[in-house]
């Protein structure tokens, strides 16, 4: 089967590409398509994250392994079709984690392949991508409230604590 995607910057302006590809296309086949069709170089980090019908994002789906223990969940080893169905159609995508490009991904159509046709396939590309990427806004939410529980003897006296010691 054949997946028609939208991958939508996350931007003031209209900016997206429409793609075909191959439902089982692992996602660092997904990735290099992206970049391809944005004009990215392709040489930064980048994850894709599973995300709830709000966007909200879940799990991390890395381009390199980020840790020691190994654990990563890997765009290698992950098909499309694993985390992107008809149930789960939308997913994040994240590219140069310093520029904090942000795109949201999401599932319009699944299709017949055709034959003699080339698989990933750009559809339709509305848009320039600016030189920089959009301003982000990091809020918390006010729905959100967290209570630490905490009182003074959890915390400590640091006026018994001495900066000036030599801690070698």
């Amino acid at each position: 089967m054949i997946y028609r995607i939208r991958i939508i910057l996350d931007a003031e302006e209209d900016i997206f590409r429409d793609m075909e590809i191959e439902e089982d296309s692992t996602l660092e086949d997904f990735h290099n398509t992206i970049t391809q069709s944005f004009g990215f170089a392709g040489n930064e980090m980048a994850s894709f994250y599973t995300c709830d019908e709000e966007w909200n994002q879940e799990e991390e789906i890395a381009l390199f392994e980020m840790n020691d223990a190994g654990d990563a969940r890997l765009m290698s080893n992950t098909l499309l079709n694993e985390v992107m169905t008809e149930k789960n159609p939308k997913m994040i995508y994240l590219y140069d984690f310093l520029s904090m490009w942000t795109f949201f991904v999401e599932l319009a159509d699944i299709t017949e392949k055709e034959d003699g046709k080339g698989y990933p396939n750009l559809l339709f590309s509305f848009g320039e991508l600016p030189d920089s990427p959009p301003e982000k806004s990091f809020e918390s939410d006010p729905n959100l409230s967290v209570d630490l529980d905490l009182d003074d003897n959890d915390i400590g006296n640091y006026d018994d604590l001495d900066f000036d010691e030599n801690w070698n």
